[in-house]
């Protein structure tokens, strides 16, 4: 009796300390100080090296000087590459989407099903199978080359193009399946409103489902302009001589750190220029959906004539997504050095695959990135559930800066993190535990997670806001503390939204390359730039037999999400 007593005094008082106003700062000024550590603090880094210690504002001067034009054309490169791509990324996207949600036809559910191929095909593996696909001795050109007795290739993936068209295909993706769900949830009654008002269909697709579908084109557009602004792979190949992150790397490289500092500083505000743009676009106007109607469904297509031409394209389509994947495949069993002017290569072997988990140096670069996207991605789950749980659940003033904070690394390519990072953590101070990170093993799962916190932030928001919070506050007022509600109640219901992100940040560090290539050391080479690394060796076969495991990997970890999503939905209902 007497330790109930006392029991029920300590939870008094904690009930006490709990409901004062001040405690909401002391939960999330761990949040705040994290993100001004590890986000606001290697920017400020970045931005005052960018002056130079004696130079002032010479760099600037420089980037922007009419006499040496490479920076300047650069930018220019880069801006023009990245809008470009999120415009064929969402034409391709949108319309893959509102066909396979709107029509019913042969072989629409392989194609479904295969639309999601490039999510699993990593930046650098995609423009590494592109390469040997549809580049100057790719198998496509030089077989038809060599079918028609043609003296040239007929055409060939090089320049600015070619890195779009790498940039549609690995990308359309994130259009796809956020413009899927918008479709999914769109009335149909309001199609047959304006329909029986005598709107055109391009009436209709301009005036009511494509404003609709505004707020998931703006956050896939947001993703892709990022993602193509950091691009390095796809113009090194492709022969684009000057982009942004080629001119950061090219300066770091050489040296230069102050103008790679203020090549940083400027990609950083044209980053964040357009995610303010897109975001007061999307703020115009109302988007919500206000009407009773039920969700569309798929019509059929009845049409003899439209069948067997869905057929044909649905085929069509199926090849042109799994062709990457199976040119991977079949270059990764070739032996190096054998294939020349040759068609497919002349002769295979399993050696490369041997290798991978028997050659330590080989095994090496694998180990490392499943460690260093671990110890991230544990990271990204505890930091970003805590985050969305505090702007969704909790009152205090700062949510508006929480919530850019957070989103500021995702609006910054990662060569740009990269280059914080160098100049925060390459001498000691607080925040690196007086030590100095760069060059150490922490620094890239540092890196990641950074980089992927809005992953799992933004996708836990999204599932708390759609839960209801009375089924909290039933829960506390039957006698049940903040923590047991939190865990038997809050985590099994948006556990599905947790994983979709969780997932998602540590299948995208395991193929992180653009901050990876600036800051990484020999003894921690993540598998992305052991692939460049062979690639550039013309270790073809490693190279490609690498990428096909970091293709498998990806898969079993969104076969793993899907199966989870499947049953927490399920023990859910």
């Amino acid at each position: 009796m007497k330790k109930q007593t006392i029991y029920s005094s300590q939870d008094s008082l904690w009930a006490r300390i709990t409901r004062s106003p001040s405690f909401i700062y002391v939960l999330i000024s761990p949040l705040f100080l994290i993100l001004f550590g590890y986000v606001i603090f290697p920017f400020y880094q970045t931005f005052i090296q960018s002056f130079g210690s004696e130079t002032g504002l010479n760099n600037y001067k420089k980037f922007f000087s009419l006499e040496s034009t490479s920076n300047l054309e650069a930018l220019w490169t880069s801006v023009y590459i990245s809008v470009i791509s999120v415009i064929t990324c969402a034409i391709v996207g949108v319309l893959m989407a509102f066909l396979l949600e709107r029509y019913d036809f042969p072989g629409r559910r392989v194609l479904s099903i295969l639309v999601l191929v490039p999510m699993a095909l990593p930046p650098l593996v995609g423009v590494l199978s592109f390469t040997f696909l549809y580049g100057e001795s790719g198998i496509i050109p030089r077989g038809i080359q060599h079918l028609f007795n043609l003296e040239q290739v007929p055409f060939k993936l090089k320049g600015v193009w070619g890195v779009i068209v790498v940039h549609t295909f690995t990308m359309y993706t994130y259009f796809y399946l956020t413009a899927s769900a918008a479709i999914k949830g769109l009335d149909p009654s309001l199609e047959e409103a304006a329909t029986n008002l005598g709107a055109s269909r391009i009436r209709i697709w301009r005036k009511i489902i494509l404003p609709m579908l505004t707020p998931s084109i703006v956050a896939a557009a947001l993703l892709v302009f990022m993602i193509s602004m950091a691009s390095y792979t796809a113009p090194l190949i492709f022969g684009v001589e000057r982009t942004m992150t080629m001119q950061i790397y090219l300066s770091r490289t050489n040296g230069n750190l102050d103008m790679a500092a203020t090549q940083s500083t400027i990609l950083s505000f044209v980053s964040i220029s357009f995610l303010i743009i897109m975001r007061w676009y999307q703020n115009r106007r109302n988007y919500q959906n206000l009407s009773k109607g039920i969700s569309v469904h798929r019509s059929e297509v009845k049409s003899k004539a439209m069948k067997v031409v869905s057929v044909i394209l649905s085929f069509v389509g199926v090849l042109i997504l799994l062709l990457p994947i199976l040119t991977l495949i079949l270059i990764s069993l070739s032996v190096d050095g054998t294939w020349t002017t040759q068609v497919l290569p002349p002769e295979y072997t399993f050696d490369h695959y041997k290798a991978l988990f028997t050659d330590e140096r080989t095994w090496r670069p694998i180990w490392n990135s499943l460690q260093m996207g671990f110890v991230a991605t544990l990271g990204n789950i505890v930091f970003g559930v805590a985050a969305a749980y505090a702007m969704v659940r909790l009152n205090f003033k700062g949510k508006t800066l929480l919530d850019i904070l957070i989103m500021v690394p995702w609006a910054l390519p990662g060569t740009v993190v990269a280059v914080n990072l160098i100049a925060a953590f390459s001498e000691e101070n607080i925040f690196a535990f007086n030590q100095v990170l760069i060059g150490t093993f922490w620094i890239l799962p540092l890196a990641y997670f950074i980089r992927h916190l809005p992953l799992v932030f933004r996708s836990t928001s999204a599932s708390l806001m759609q839960m209801d919070q009375s089924i909290e506050e039933a829960s506390r007022s039957l006698g049940a503390g903040w923590w047991m509600t939190f865990r038997k109640i809050v985590l099994p219901l948006t556990l599905t939204g947790i994983l979709a992100g969780t997932l998602l940040a540590f299948v995208q560090s395991i193929g992180e390359f653009v901050a990876s290539i600036l800051i990484y050391s020999t003894s921690t080479m993540p598998l992305s730039v052991a692939i460049f690394q062979k690639m550039y060796a013309f270790k073809f076969g490693t190279a490609c037999a690498y990428g096909v495991l970091q293709i498998i990997l990806i898969l079993i970890v969104l076969t793993i999400s899907e199966k989870l999503s499947k049953g927490t939905a399920g023990s859910a209902i």
